[in-house]
């Protein structure tokens, strides 16, 4: 119990300070737990961190799972995962739950400005992420023919039927490079134990795709969201979107105003589940957010518990990871869709807008300013547009 009270206490004090997106939170897990505390080796970490970019989920947090589990078993991913996440969850509850209080404010400056905060920082994801998953013209075909197919075939079924597109097209055309010195890390369940998470998994997976009575369409988008997305972060934007603003489920403005949020804060994007299960509706803000964020984490975190048991066979199988390569190509394809639809087509509405976002992304790709205070200076400066013009 004392191990596992010790590692929620240094999960939640990084999860209150892990500024930055999934990439810098990868830094802090290295930091804290390789060179500081050397609960793994490198390269034990450097397995945990290929299994969380294999799965679908939020990658980081993944990681962070799967670091609490070889700690301490189960309770110890459960310990990690809780302390990670709550400092960005609650902070995006309590934001959900004061937006509604807030009443009509469609046309607010401040809200402008984070849809256009929301624009700069998506746009510099999809650079960032198209130099590293698309290196080659073969990839950058997929990512391609992801964007049009997924603009051309509307909703989850886009969204699904392109990342298999990119998996099938990786095996027939792209060849995943050798593994040397391969070796896993050790696993901290039994392979009993995943088998079980992995049909736990897939009853979930099967329940929430079906359109029950009674049952609000808002939990199966974000179980299928969490349990289909690759990439995580940013990606799960294009899912949540076709899933919960296109049927009308969830406000545009607000959803992208909670989205370019989402970006200030630390911890996990997929916390943004949060701000949606408070904008719901559906009896108590602080549950509904509780539960929303539940929802989407827990396919990805049953996934890690799933395929750790056996993940030194799984790496080690090129065609896997062919089809990997394939799927991160296309999952650039689906953030590129939705960076022009809705967040360019609905939230610049004119030169000043475009100008804001141009500076932001500037600030972001060349002054390598913190997304939290393009957040910031992006809400301002959308509230002083709206005071000038109006």
């Amino acid at each position: 119990m004392k191990q596992h009270i010790e590692t929620f206490w240094i999960f939640l004090r990084l999860g209150l300070i892990a500024f930055g997106g999934p990439v810098a939170h990868l830094a802090f897990f290295r930091r804290e737990f390789v060179e500081q505390r050397r609960w793994l080796s490198d390269a034990g970490y450097a397995e945990l961190v290929a299994l969380s970019q294999m799965l679908p989920g939020p990658a980081s947090s993944q990681t962070g799972f799967a670091i609490g589990l070889h700690r301490g078993g189960l309770p110890g991913g459960l310990a990690a995962w809780l302390g990670f996440t709550l400092p960005s969850a609650m902070i995006m509850i309590a934001l959900g739950a004061g937006v509604l209080l807030l009443g009509d404010f469609a046309t607010s400056g401040w809200l402008q400005g984070l849809k256009l905060a929301a624009a700069a920082i998506v746009a510099h994801a999809l650079y960032g992420m198209a130099r590293q998953l698309c290196p080659d013209a073969k990839r950058a075909l997929i990512a391609l023919t992801a964007a049009l197919g997924a603009t051309w075939i509307s909703g989850l079924g886009g969204q699904i039927s392109m990342i298999a597109m990119g998996a099938v097209a990786a095996l027939l055309f792209i060849q995943a490079p050798a593994l040397e010195g391969h070796k896993a890390a050790p696993a901290a369940i039994s392979r009993r134990t995943g088998l079980i998470a992995l049909v736990i998994f897939l009853i979930g997976l099967a329940v929430f795709s079906l359109n029950l009575p009674g049952l609000s369409p808002l939990w199966g988008v974000l179980y299928r969201s969490g349990a289909l997305v690759f990439g995580g972060g940013h990606v799960v934007l294009p899912l949540l979107e076709s899933g919960l603003v296109a049927p009308g489920f969830v406000d545009g403005d607000r959803f992208l105003a909670g989205y370019g949020a989402a970006q200030a804060i630390p911890g996990p994007i997929f916390s943004f589940a949060g701000y949606l299960g408070a904008q719901a509706g559906l009896g108590s803000s602080l549950l509904s957010g509780l539960l929303a964020t539940l929802m989407i984490f827990a396919p990805g975190m049953l996934l890690v518990v799933a395929v750790l048991p056996f993940w030194q066979t799984l790496s080690a199988y090129r065609p896997m990871r062919s089809a990997l390569l394939g799927m991160n190509a296309a999952v650039v394809g689906l953030l590129a869709a939705v960076l022009w639809d809705p967040i360019i087509t609905r939230g610049i509405s004119g030169p000043v807008d475009g100008l804001i976002v141009l500076i932001a992304l500037a600030a972001l790709a060349g002054l390598r300013i913190p997304p939290y205070w393009i957040v910031a200076g992006c809400a301002i400066a959308g509230q002083l547009a709206a005071m000038i013009s109006g």
